[in-house]
């Protein structure tokens, strides 16, 4: 009898052992690149008012993106919940244009000579994997002109200040 119940526990033992999987037996599951922008550029100050335009390039290589989230900190007010901009089928592996935010809103207040925003932006694909964020800075000033060679600000600059 004691035998028997030997076999039945060292049985039982044995089957629970060949249950429980080894770590080294799991397959990797292979890293997936996700979407990432490659060169962006915008202005860094103008007037309440104009029409701010935020030049992106973007590509994911499965062909996956899906949305362009944007959203706004503002110096003493906190941060704004994120805007989407959905992208065509077209556009899902490899796209060039921009965003604009037009300033004016008959909804709200003027903002003051010297406020201070930064725009922040990133790209999301189906799997919902996210590029790095993108940061813009932007100050209201009265009579500002919009610098054409600023306008051309690299990714880099962006992305590793």
């Amino acid at each position: 009898m004691k035998t028997k119940t030997h076999i039945c526990l060292i049985g039982l033992l044995f089957g629970m052992l060949l249950l429980i999987a080894h770590p080294s037996w799991a397959q990797p599951k292979p890293e997936t690149a996700g979407p990432r922008i490659i060169n962006a550029f915008a202005v860094d100050e103008g007037y309440y008012g104009y029409v701010w335009k935020i030049y992106l390039e973007a590509e994911d290589p499965n062909g996956q993106m899906l949305r362009i989230a944007c959203s706004v900190d503002q110096a003493g007010y906190g941060h704004y919940p994120a805007d989407w901009v959905y992208l065509k089928p077209g556009f899902q592996k490899h796209f060039k244009g921009y965003v604009q935010w037009n300033t004016f809103s008959s909804n709200t207040a003027t903002l003051s000579e010297g406020a201070q925003i930064v725009l922040r932006v990133s790209v999301l694909n189906k799997a919902g994997q996210e590029s790095k964020e993108v940061f813009f800075p932007f100050t209201f000033l009265s009579g500002a002109d919009v610098d054409p060679i600023r306008l051309h600000l690299s990714i880099k600059e962006r992305i590793q200040g």
